[in-house]
């Protein structure tokens, strides 16, 4: 098995870009994965003039965007070691997640600062 490294450049124009640097001479093949349906269109690279760099470039299909989380899992095909995935968050529940956790957060600071009041009009006992 190569040992093999895959790092994100950037997402530009709907496509995730990355390195991928491993020591192969031919582009490993990699596949990508949405809720367990492969993702096509994903293009490896050779990168000219640098030894084992390889330019991996995925495309994120718009049919697969909506309300909520999009994990996309990026795999070595042959050994099916993950190299590495990214998330696309969009919409009304992740606004609500933060609202929820937000208020949640308020509630445990207000009860912290009761509790921390108590133990200062207690005089530090207790």
């Amino acid at each position: 098995m190569a040992d093999m490294t895959l790092e994100k450049a950037r997402i530009h124009a709907g496509i995730w870009e990355g390195v991928l640097t491993a020591n192969v001479d031919a582009a490993p093949e990699l596949e990508v994965t949405h809720q367990a349906q492969v993702v096509s269109g994903v293009e490896v690279a050779v990168v000219e003039g640098l030894s084992g760099q390889f330019s991996v470039r995925v495309p994120i299909p718009a049919a697969l965007l909506g309300d909520g989380i999009q994990t996309f899992v990026i795999q070595d095909k042959l050994t099916g070691q993950t190299l590495d995935s990214f998330v696309i968050v969009t919409g009304e529940p992740l606004q609500a997640d933060i609202r929820a956790e937000m208020d949640l957060l308020r509630s445990e600071l207000d009860m912290l600062k009761r509790a921390f009041r108590r133990h200062c009009q207690d005089g530090g006992e207790g």
